[in-house]
């Protein structure tokens, strides 16, 4: 069991300072001491020290009004509180089964969640977090003494992770992927590692191979094929595009099992449904790897918790029930509200392939970055992530970036668009 080391002295700081719970939406004319009180749980850290965007979602975890981490904050639907109300049944059903159980059940449930079907069960392992399967797809590149170029820009917790398990590691652009007739070409200029690792729908970008069902992805795939590549694709926002009726269902795996591609792929529930950071990932290798993908992650983990399968199955059936409209209900909501509160300011929307819970600006006004927008925001008590972490091979170009995650009650994250709006109004032409 890995315990965070900051867990202890944040626990001990909260029990020597009250916690305020602000309500939905704060109005921006607090009262003085009310703030002071909020804001002695933050301390005021030295954000400037920060050495990854983990470390800033920590720090935003403190802070009034946290647009930084792309996990889910929003209440429970309707639906969903009726799960939470039959917990105790789901946890003795938990005793009362096999694990095997729990795992079939979610694994084919699931299908309905991405979009796409894993070719069999058995090639498909359960684990606790999208973190651990790529911890495992890292220990197979560096085990194979194979290099990879990954997408830029990405969340760069893939970047550590491959680089803390001495993977060789280069960027490739994600432009190289936008003309879909170009795919082929721009990859065979730009690739000279063993393996390719594309995130898709790509987390800041909200860019997807898929719009064009599978034209694109087929393109990627041909190149591997042609040039011996290995291809490794993170799919953990998925969902997302199902959600899109201009997307929908797209089989991916029908197409990498007909190819003969060796390939590792990644999903995850993390970033669907408001359920407390439970979650199950799952890594899918290709038939001529999967005995060795195997041997690596049963020296990593046993299993994930049946009460946890069973549990976020009783999530996925439910949005496959409503067609995902709890989830896809807020992200549109809060993306039209972040729009409509920052149009005319320095901050630009970005228009994504798929809408994401994330949304992704870029800062017209040469004068300010990323870096500097973050600190000032932060001082309002406002929490959101500089692109310079994104661009994790070339920072410069991040300064024009900012990230704001959607995934929030829509009254709180209204009351952070009114207070963003009010610091952006310092820096009007």
């Amino acid at each position: 069991m890995i315990i965070n080391c900051v867990t202890r002295p944040l626990f001990a700081r909260a029990l020597e300072a009250p916690t305020v719970v602000p309500a939905a939406g704060i109005p921006d004319a607090d009262s003085h001491r009310q703030r002071e009180s909020f804001m002695s749980l933050t301390d005021k850290a030295d954000v400037s020290t920060f050495v990854d965007l983990t470390q800033h979602e920590i720090e935003a975890l403190k802070t009034r009004f946290n647009l930084a981490d792309a996990h889910t904050h929003q209440r429970q639907s309707a639906s969903q509180e009726r799960i939470v109300s039959r917990l105790p049944e789901l946890w003795h059903e938990s005793e009362s089964k096999q694990q095997a159980h729990f795992e079939r059940r979610f694994w084919t449930r699931s299908s309905g969640c991405t979009g796409s079907r894993p070719p069999a069960m058995d090639r498909t392992l359960l684990s606790y977090s999208a973190s651990v399967s790529t911890m495992v797809a890292g220990m197979f590149l560096k085990q194979r003494g194979m290099s990879v170029q990954l997408v830029e820009p990405c969340f760069d917790n893939l970047v550590d992770l491959l680089r803390n398990m001495q993977v060789p590691l280069g960027p490739v652009d994600e432009s190289v992927l936008h003309d879909k007739d170009a795919i082929y070409d721009r990859l065979a200029e730009a690739i000279d590692a063993d393996a390719i690792y594309l995130v898709d729908p790509n987390n800041p970008t909200g860019f997807t191979l898929l719009a064009e069902k599978l034209e694109g992805f087929r393109e990627v795939v041909r190149y591997c094929v042609d040039h011996d590549k290995v291809l490794v694709m993170d799919f953990c926002f998925a969902s997302f595009a199902l959600c899109d009726e201009g997307i929908g269902r797209v089989d991916v795996y029908e197409l990498l099992e007909e190819s003969g591609v060796t390939y590792m792929v990644m999903e995850d529930t993390g970033k669907t449904w408001p359920i407390q950071d439970a979650k199950c990932a799952m890594i899918t290798a290709s038939r001529n790897i999967q005995e060795e993908v195997y041997n690596l992650h049963t020296s990593v983990l046993l299993n994930v918790s049946p009460f946890v399968l069973n549990m976020v199955t009783q999530y996925v059936e439910d949005s496959i029930a409503d067609g995902f409209a709890s989830v896809r209900d807020i992200i549109t909501t809060n993306a039209a509200a972040a729009r409509a509160a920052l149009d005319g300011t320095i901050l630009e929307f970005q228009e994504p392939v798929v809408g994401t819970s994330v949304a992704w600006f870029r800062i017209t006004s040469e004068e300010l970055t990323a870096t500097r927008l973050q600190a000032v925001l932060f001082d309002e008590e406002v929490y959101v992530l500089p692109g310079t972490f994104f661009y994790w091979n070339s920072k410069e170009k991040g300064e024009r970036y900012v990230r704001l995650a959607l995934a929030r009650e829509p009254e709180v994250f209204a009351g952070a668009m009114d207070r963003m709006r009010k610091v952006l109004e310092r820096y009007a032409a």
